[in-house]
């Protein structure tokens, strides 16, 4: 008797279901068991990374992660401001400062910033602010474009109702229209924050002190006295402590407020 279509779907959804099932019985027989624990899950090795992964390398990759966005978000919401404007060379400029650090990696502007700007000028420029220029020039190139996604969103309306009541363009898009952008661009600020906080890994090209290590320098420096992979799952985990609640939060700022601005931070 044939089968109909939505009968050969089902049937075809339980043998996928069945070949997992043995596949994930095949692995669970063959594995070696204490090998794996002993590579990735080693009690006493995990255990020596506290309370320093939490109380250093943690709390670093926090205010690393911070002070990037900070920065981001003011140059970013002042870059796109520049890209909206009348005049044509804030846009120009605004333009070529996105396209130019978008395209680059976050690893070169780190390396120009923290090591080629003061050795081309016989300079010394602290540690973290380096990291904070950095991650806020990494992170502003992509918040600007989010921003004026943003801005343009805002319904020309709310515009012309404000100056209607005799409001400048200045004092419009101070009190009217950035509120109201924030609100739509919520969610892929979100992201970006997210994405910066892996970015915040890339501060161990800086050198470091162990007082200054983040996540990935301290289990990077661990990994070397532990002859195992342990340390990289902890920071693995301290990575997720961050993360999760953030696209948590992300998910529940898309429900109240929309999906906002497509594509997050990569606009």
């Amino acid at each position: 008797m044939a089968l109909s279509r939505r009968q050969r779907r089902k049937a075809f959804r339980g043998a996928q279901y069945v070949l997992l099932l043995v596949i994930v019985a095949v692995v669970a027989f063959a594995a070696n068991w204490d090998r794996i624990g002993k590579a990735f899950f080693d009690l006493d090795v995990a255990a020596k990374q506290f309370p320093d992964v939490i109380t250093v390398a943690l709390k670093n990759t926090i205010v690393f992660t911070a002070l990037g966005f900070a920065l981001g978000l003011g140059l970013g919401l002042l870059l796109a401001l520049m890209r909206l404007s009348s005049v044509g060379p804030y846009r120009w400029f605004a333009r070529g400062y996105i396209e130019f650090f978008r395209g680059l990696p976050a690893l070169l502007i780190f390396l120009a910033v923290g090591i080629g700007v003061p050795t081309a000028f016989s300079t010394q420029v602290p540690r973290n602010i380096a990291i904070m220029l950095s991650l806020g020039i990494v992170s502003s190139a992509y918040m600007a474009e989010t921003i004026r996604a943003g801005i343009q969103a805002v319904p020309r309306g709310q515009v012309e109702a404000a100056r209607s009541l005799g409001m400048s363009p200045t004092r419009s898009m101070i009190t009217i229209v950035i509120p109201q952008a924030f609100r739509i661009i919520l969610p892929p600020l979100a992201n970006e924050l997210i994405m910066l906080t892996k970015d915040s890994s890339l501060a161990f090209l800086l050198g470091t002190t162990p007082l200054q290590q983040e996540l990935a320098q301290f289990s990077r420096q661990a990994l070397l006295e532990a002859k195992g992979l342990t340390p990289i799952v902890v920071a693995g985990l301290c990575y997720l402590v961050i993360t999760i609640p953030l696209s948590i939060l992300q998910q529940r700022l898309e429900k109240k407020y929309g999906a906002g601005v497509p594509g997050g931070g990569t606009v």
